[in-house]
């Protein structure tokens, strides 16, 4: 039965990886008697973390969806990993949420995951709230983290809970009622108020100056001096919180349970509902509209989350934005134009599914089997299409070469990576033409390891990874006139094609072949396979193997024979013609080159130029770009580009990311041309062995 959309609350879980997100969200279900027993990271056996490979490395890889029932509230809450080559997880679950609950480790302080979450929440208008966890633990400092997080993110920021460690334990402090609890197996103890010293004015205060900020009447009244009634505090959290004009500040030690209760009865109180917060853009015919989360409209569900698997079949996770799915709804794709055919309704509970005969406005569910829907689509009435807008999703920027470790599964390959890339947005794959090989891209190192892992467990493919090949390319530098001559005399007949034909250099990256031939010493009838035996030779060149471009033919002269002449004769004459002519053109190798933008902070720049450099690059200019970061542009070689992600990664601790397109091929340094020529002959087969 559908739950009314001002009693839904879609939280995203998100923050560091090993911030306490998932433990978190086993504590929050147990306490609310969502499950029997709490499970543990480490022990794999967690609700969210359900998953085989998420059990072996111990963290969370995609997105999981559970609910807790709290005082007549269904709380929504989505999982998603901290790991940056998981960062998909947060781009699903920013569009089905309204509020981001984002934790920062008493102990590690604010981390990059934390910020990343934060400027996430921003960019979709989303409500926010800090959770700073394992307040418990040895070494842990609430109000140092506060402090970070304060000069980071500014005055919005309003601690509700704060906490009094002591040898005893920990005490947690209500600021809004003013009364303190211990906490003894999930059970509140009121105690007598703790003596916090200084902190304690100068948290109440800030939590005052935040909710004054709300409203003119009450800034006054806190000009004033006046204090605040517990309802005006809690109408103004919940009016800031909603416009993101407040940041509420919790705190807590999951695994013990410990201000669970405070916890949610926050979430309840402050955080927009799926009604007041889960309207969503959308695009109707050439119009922008907005779609409210209203349970009386015409359908409009939002496919945030695909799970595709070979036993279970595809499962496709929707949030309804507005009207009731149904088990008998007749729903269009609006990406396809087509009617969807639904098999079950599910609500779930990590891998537990929970069948339901409909999903409400503002909830979160999912439906199985559905033939052509992927992430991104949008699931309407079929007398009121429109595309809701997702968040879009970080393009893959790390590339591997796949190899199967046994014979005859390459066919396999491409069959399971496409069951993959229909949950995976982030992944690529790819047959290059030229190399010959099954390239796969994604997000990073472990990202790929991960969908290897996959294959094999779900599709039964074991590969090897290595580095892809660069495709080279070659050129003449210089004009060279040669003929080519081909003759063999069987027992019937014979074959004959005689060519001479002038090579030099163009812009063009095409062969261009013209004929400037007198007097029908080759007969036009042969030109066609003249121009196709070029045009097959210069797929390969003399130097290493790669394909010919910048190439012009002329053919100028040659001789026939009238009856054992042939189009495959003048074929093989053409292509001898060019083995002959290209050693002698000064012939070079090309290598790719691309325009690197990189977004790095600013104490960055220096170290992104100075390993442009290293790479062989030239760097461009530098501009500023969003989010503070500044942009190095540049221009590098393909063949130096492999492992920037883990780089760039590296030396900003997550928070830069680049962008890299192909643009034209140059000349290779001619120091670096021996290495190229001698990898091709590993990967080349002499073609004149073949022929």
């Amino acid at each position: 039965m559908s739950v009314a959309p001002d009693k839904i609350r879609n939280v995203m879980l998100a923050g560091h990886s090993g911030s306490g997100k998932t433990t978190l969200a086993e504590a929050l279900l147990f306490f609310t008697k969502g499950i029997d027993r709490q499970g543990k990271v480490e022990e794999g056996n967690t609700t969210m973390d359900f998953d085989a490979e998420e059990q072996k490395r111990v963290a969370s890889l995609s997105a999981a969806v559970a609910p807790v029932e709290y005082d007549g509230v269904k709380l929504n809450l989505i999982d998603v990993p901290g790991l940056f080559d998981f960062e998909l997880g947060m781009y699903e679950g920013i569009t089905a949420a309204e509020s981001v609950l984002i934790t920062v480790e008493a102990r590690g302080g604010l981390s990059v995951g934390a910020q990343k979450a934060y400027k996430l929440a921003m960019k979709h208008h989303k409500a926010r709230m800090f959770y700073i966890s394992k307040v418990d633990v040895e070494n842990a400092d609430f109000y140092k983290v506060f402090d970070e997080l304060k000069a980071e993110f500014g005055a919005s920021l309003s601690p509700l809970v704060i906490p009094h460690v002591s040898d005893s334990g920990v005490t947690y402090v209500n600021l809004i009622s003013d009364k303190a609890f211990t906490y003894a197996g999930g059970k509140a103890t009121q105690v007598d108020m703790p003596d916090l010293g200084d902190r304690y004015e100068e948290m109440k205060n800030a939590m005052y100056e935040a909710v004054a900020e709300t409203d003119e009447a009450l800034m006054e009244k806190f000009f004033e001096g006046e204090a605040f009634t517990i309802d005006e505090v809690t109408e103004g959290l919940r009016i800031g919180t909603k416009t993101g004009a407040i940041t509420p500040v919790l705190c807590g030690a999951a695994p013990g349970l410990e201000a669970m209760d405070m916890l949610l009865f926050n979430m309840k109180a402050l955080l927009p509902s799926a009604h007041r917060g889960g309207g969503m853009a959308a695009q109707q015919g050439d119009a922008e509209v907005q779609v409210e989360c209203e349970p009386d409209g015409p359908l409009a569900a939002y496919v945030f989350m695909t799970v595709a698997d070979p036993f279970v079949g595809k499962l496709s996770y929707i949030k309804v934005v507005r009207g009731v799915l149904k088990s008998d709804s007749a729903v269009v794709n609006s990406r396809t134009g087509e009617n969807e055919k639904l098999g079950k309704l599910l609500f779930l509970k990590g891998k537990k599914q929970i069948d339901t005969t409909d999903i409400g406005a503002g909830d979160i569910g999912a439906i199985t089997k559905l033939q052509n829907a992927k992430t991104g689509d949008t699931l309407c009435a079929a007398g009121n299409v429109l595309s809701i807008k997702g968040a879009g999703f970080p393009g893959p920027t790390y590339s591997m070469a796949l190899r199967t470790t046994k014979k005859g599964d390459e066919s396999k390959i491409s069959t399971a990576m496409q069951r993959l890339l229909e949950e995976d947005p982030t992944l690529a794959y790819r047959l290059d033409p030229e190399t010959k090989q099954q390239v796969m891209s994604g997000l990073g190192e472990q990202h790929l390891d991960v969908t290897v892992a996959k294959l094999k467990a779900k599709f039964g493919v074991d590969v090897e990874l290595s580095e892809p090949r660069v495709p080279y390319r070659e050129t003449l530098r210089k004009k060279v006139k040669k003929q080519g001559r081909h003759k063999k005399q069987t027992g019937g007949h014979g074959q004959f094609g005689d060519v001479i034909i002038e090579f030099e250099p163009t812009d063009s990256s095409e062969l261009v072949f013209e004929e400037n031939v007198f007097g029908g010493s080759v007969p036009k009838n042969f030109f066609p396979a003249v121009e196709k035996g070029l045009r097959d030779a210069a797929e390969r060149g003399v130097m290493a193997g790669y394909p010919v471009v910048g190439l012009k033919a002329t053919l100028l002269d040659g001789s026939y024979h009238p009856v054992d002449s042939s189009e495959m004769a003048f074929k093989m004459a053409a292509r001898l013609a060019y083995k002959a002519a290209l050693p002698e053109a000064s012939p070079v190798l090309l290598e790719p080159i691309g325009t690197l933008k990189a977004y790095v902070p600013d104490g960055n720049t220096g170290d992104i130029m100075g390993e442009v450099n290293k790479r062989r690059g030239r760097v461009m200019g530098m501009n500023p770009g969003e989010d503070g970061l500044q942009v190095v542009e540049a221009e590098v070689p393909v063949s130096e580009m492999h492992d920037f992600t883990t780089y760039m990664r590296q030396l900003t601790q997550g928070r830069g990311y680049y962008e890299f397109e192909f643009v034209r091929y140059e000349p290779l340094p001619q120091n670096l041309e021996g290495k190229v020529i001698e990898e091709a002959k590993k990967i080349f087969v002499d073609k004149d062995e073949e022929d």
